[in-house]
């Protein structure tokens, strides 16, 4: 799955999980309370050394990467598990776990060379079967959330450290795919009981878990084996889920946390407090989705006419206090899929969108529609305020249940917000491709996308046609009549000043370096 919820909702989204699990997390506070009563301040705990202490509006509902790693929480989980990739400043995949790979001369086959001499918090070997194990069981475990990431790989054979994946296309971009959002790996060993993993994560990243309360708190310290160690500097982790957004800059000043997720709207105030704002780029976007299955939509008119009554600009004037931008596509501006001649379809023309509800034989007022979105949103009401300007009625409708409908494309009217993929490709196929996950008319796709996509995977990353290639196949699927994409917006966070710099790798929190001193 490319996303989850849309940004500015994923606070209401995620308190009924911290709701339910508050009766555990009472039953548990005496026996985290002298653990952390003793940890104030941003530079130490009772035990020593530098600490962390996050509050988390994504606190991962799920610890099982196979589970939980599509979402937002990848950053959390990250914590815990590295990958064969990571992605540096630039985007590129770079070396994690593994240090090197190469394809075969016809691009269908990648192999993977592992790093030596490492192994997961339990003991188990850092292997080629542990990445075998990895895929497979993302493949095949029945609630993965990411096996629809992964069909290009047809399997796997582990030699030691040389883990080779046979792919059943052309498809150059592994090496992007395969990092922190897609394939986390797991002790193998501590991944034969799924559900014991969610709860007692074991991976091989820069920390461990040492104590874990669900959806409450998680205790983390370095991991002395992580393959890039010395270049760790945070001793301890205290991620906690954030209580109510209001309170979070309050807990910053007062120490309570060192580093927090924020929403646009506090900003301002985090910066008259004293602290740090790190605008971290991403590749957050916001979309209406339509089903074109379904009546009205099933009238191309009638979603032309949606595409011309939506003012982008108001999203980002009401939404994002400065920091977001209008968009028509899933890619941030200046990014390699960022496609510039698709730039200007489908301005705002509310003028040309009543037109063509009437060509479509609709009068004024006959159109009513539900909206149907999973919690309170204030970009609902911006998209029932453009269309009543057309003549389109809209009832917002939240359904707490919404992701099963949605996900099995029952619903006509909704929206969504994506984090995006490191492959471009991975990107637009869940977006615009016939079983995309994102693509609420499947198995609708727009004409010439899968030719296109399938020249972007059969084209290598450093090949000098690959950014004209790539933002062809952005155009094709942009052709597609189920997304209309309203704003962009970065991940923001607020943090101690005592916390140095962030390196700025889109959509992801690098720990590599930063230090934590006394403010």
């Amino acid at each position: 799955m490319s996303g989850r919820l849309t940004p500015s909702s994923r606070r209401a989204a995620f308190r009924p999980g911290r709701l339910r699990a508050a009766a555990l997390g009472t039953a548990l506070a005496t026996v985290l309370v002298p653990a952390l009563s003793a940890c104030g301040g941003d530079a130490s705990t009772a035990g020593g050394g530098a600490t962390l202490k996050w509050a988390s509006s994504y606190f991962p509902t799920h610890w099982d990467p196979v589970v939980g790693g599509s979402g937002a929480q990848f950053r959390e989980l990250a914590l815990v598990y590295a990958s064969l990739t990571r992605t540096d400043a630039t985007g590129k995949a770079v070396p994690d776990l593994a240090k090197s790979w190469e394809y075969n001369a016809k691009g269908d086959q990648i192999t993977f060379h592992l790093r030596p001499g490492l192994k997961f918090s339990d003991g188990t070997p850092v292997d080629a079967a542990a990445v075998k194990a990895a895929i497979v069981r993302a493949q095949k475990q029945k609630n993965s959330a990411l096996f629809g990431d992964l069909t290009s790989i047809r399997s796997v054979d582990a030699n030691g450290l040389d883990a080779v994946l046979h792919l059943s296309q052309v498809d150059y971009q592994i090496p992007q795919l395969l990092g922190e959002r897609v394939l986390q790996i797991a002790s193998p060993k501590a991944a034969a009981s799924p559900t014991k993993l969610d709860q007692s994560p074991v991976g091989a990243g820069p920390f461990t878990v040492t104590q874990l309360v669900p959806g409450t708190k998680v205790l983390l310290k370095k991991n002395p084996d992580y393959w890039d160690a010395k270049n760790i500097h945070i001793d301890n982790v205290e991620l906690t889920s954030a209580p109510d957004a209001a309170t979070v800059v309050s807990g910053l000043q007062t120490g309570v946390y060192n580093f927090a997720d924020i929403a646009p709207s506090q900003a301002e105030a985090a910066k008259k407090a004293g602290l740090d704002v790190f605008v971290q780029p991403g590749f957050n976007a916001n979309n209406i989705s339509l089903n074109v299955n379904k009546a009205p939509f099933d009238n191309a008119k009638v979603v032309d006419a949606v595409r011309y009554a939506i003012n982008r600009q108001e999203f980002v004037d009401k939404l994002t206090f400065g920091y977001g931008s209008a968009t028509n596509q899933p890619f941030p501006k200046g990014y390699v899929a960022y496609d510039p001649q698709s730039a200007n379809d489908y301005a705002y023309d509310p003028a040309k969108a009543k037109q063509l509800l009437s060509e479509a034989g609709y009068k004024s007022g006959q159109i009513k529609l539900n909206l149907v979105i999973p919690a309170e949103d204030p970009q609902a009401e911006i998209v029932q305020a453009q269309l009543a300007k057309v003549g389109i009625t809209v009832a917002i409708k939240v359904d707490k249940n919404w992701a099963t409908p949605f996900f099995a494309k029952d619903l006509t009217f909704s929206l969504y917000g994506t984090t995006g993929r490191d492959s471009a490709a991975q990107t637009l196929t869940a977006h615009f491709g016939p079983n995309g996950p994102l693509n609420l008319s499947s198995p609708y796709e727009p004409s010439g996308f899968e030719a296109a996509i399938a020249k972007v995977r059969q084209t290598p990353l450093d090949s000098p046609d690959y950014a004209r290639v790539l933002q062809a196949a952005t155009r094709a699927g942009l052709q597609s009549k189920a997304l209309v994409f309203t704003y962009s917006s970065p991940n923001l966070i607020a943090k101690s000043k005592s916390i140095s710099a962030l390196p700025k790798n889109p959509a992801h929190i690098d720990w590599t370096g930063v230090t934590i001193g006394a403010n």
